[in-house]
């Protein structure tokens, strides 16, 4: 008798086994004619909710067809919701797909309609489900626009450090220019507080010149164009520390399989494990 329910256990095991590995193939895998169908029906359908919510957000179209745009929001977010929760359902580890870059995007596109409920006018920032478009790569699989943001991530990440001290240095630069402004122009000349001139030197610096507050005397607009060509070779900076970090990373050929335990993609053609999580893919 007790072979018989470990017999019964296992071939519900292994047929619930079935279910998720099928599921997950639907939804992550592009590869498939089943998995791309399934992505171009969600790209549609994302497209179309954004669509809606925007013509929510036009007065007219609103005051004319405002039930069935709600009508079309919550169905939608349902439709995402149900989506969602059969993501965490068949990967192996639902908390490393859930705060993932797309877990977090796909959890973000149905918060809002549930959030106007309590807080009316949210449901505007349901526009966050244009995100989920980027899926798109992989069901037109353009593996190469992995292996350039793939590259592009591992750039920014080692060259971090380096930023943060050109922020930082950026930082001391506004301070100073702007309280040597606050001192040389004053609050007769719109410089009425040091925050307000570290503004100014801020919008000068980066080039911006809203020209709302503008130095009036000689020394002033002397130290202004000091600081405007300084904007000038500043601005390259960080472009030059990406650029050597991305010369660094060498692209690979990759793939769109997704990690059954974690939905990570991006392999390369030859892993046989997850760069991610260590799991054999």
């Amino acid at each position: 008798m007790t072979k018989f329910w470990d017999m019964n256990k296992a071939k519900k095991k292994d047929s619930f086994g079935r279910w998720r590995s099928t599921l997950h193939e639907i939804i992550f895998e592009a590869d498939t004619p089943v998995g791309k169908s399934f992505d171009i029906i969600l790209i549609l359908s994302i497209i179309l909710s954004v669509i809606a919510v925007m013509l929510d957000s036009i007065g007219a179209v609103r005051d004319t067809y405002g039930s069935l745009l709600y009508s079309v929001e919550w169905f939608f977010t349902i439709l995402f919701t149900i989506e969602y929760i059969f993501r965490l359902s068949c990967v192996g580890r639902p908390l490393l797909y859930a705060t993932s870059f797309f877990g977090i995007v796909d959890l973000l596109a149905i918060i809002p309609t549930y959030l106007s409920l309590l807080l009316p006018g949210s449901q505007y920032l349901i526009v966050i489900r244009i995100l989920r478009v980027l899926r798109i790569f992989r069901v037109l699989k353009i593996v190469s626009y992995l292996g350039e943001a793939q590259s592009l991530l591992l750039a920014l990440r080692e060259s971090r450090r380096k930023i943060i001290v050109f922020i930082f240095t950026i930082l001391v630069l506004v301070v100073i220019f702007g309280s040597l402004l606050y001192l040389v122009e004053g609050e007769e000349n719109g410089f009425t507080s040091i925050p307000k001139s570290i503004y100014w030197a801020i919008v000068t610096l980066t080039t911006v010149g809203y020209g709302d507050i503008s130095p009036q005397t000689n020394l002033g607009q002397t130290i202004a164009a000091v600081i405007m060509l300084l904007g000038f070779s500043i601005i390259a900076v960080p472009a030059g520390i990406i650029t050597a970090e991305v010369s660094r990373f060498k692209k690979g050929k990759i793939n769109t399989q997704a990690c059954h335990e974690c939905s990570a993609e991006g392999h390369d053609s030859d892993a046989d494990y997850c760069k991610y999580c260590g799991s054999k893919l």
